[in-house]
């Protein structure tokens, strides 16, 4: 079967920060293009039994990038209750959804930016020490594939679309 949304890996190698953010966004991307084109009901549909859905898969990230960049690393979000689940807000559209995946990824990258160095320490504690913006890249980069190939194989139950 042909990849229909075939996109290449970074060739960014500009540096430990240029390189991390490069490959972090090109997993970000591969996210948001296998929702191109699906109504809402296919981006709703669960088609394995955890109710795992596109939809689902994009909410989920974009709370992992406001706990984080925001809240973990930069320290923002003090109050927020972290619902990491894949479960759809009752209420939410579709369209309020990818938005605000976007304008999470947007202030992830800020919080990147301002504290610069990937040896930063995050000002939050995990495991009961602070790791570090290297760390956090990382961690979110990893995160971000394995669900980006979770995105994959849901896009290719709806309607066949392959690549990354």
């Amino acid at each position: 079967m042909a990849e229909t949304q075939r996109q290449p890996v970074p060739r960014n190698d500009g540096g430990e920060l240029d390189t991390a953010v490069a490959f972090l966004t090109f997993v970000r991307q591969s996210v948001i293009k296998k929702t191109d084109g699906l109504s809402d009901e296919q981006l709703r549909r669960a088609l394995v039994p955890s109710g795992t859905s596109l939809l689902g898969l994009v909410q989920h990230l974009t709370v992992t990038e406001r706990y984080w960049f925001g809240h973990y690393l930069v320290g923002s979000f003090k109050d927020t209750a972290w619902d990491l689940s894949m479960a759809i807000p009752a209420g939410r559209t579709t369209r309020q959804i990818m938005d605000d995946y976007v304008a999470a990824i947007a202030e992830s990258d800020k919080a990147i930016e301002a504290v610069g160095d990937p040896s930063a320490l995050a000002v939050g504690s995990f495991d009961g020490e602070s790791r570090t913006l290297r760390w956090v890249l990382a961690h979110m980069t990893g995160e971000t594939a394995r669900h980006a190939g979770h995105a994959d194989i849901l896009r290719e139950q709806i309607d066949g679309t392959t690549g990354r």
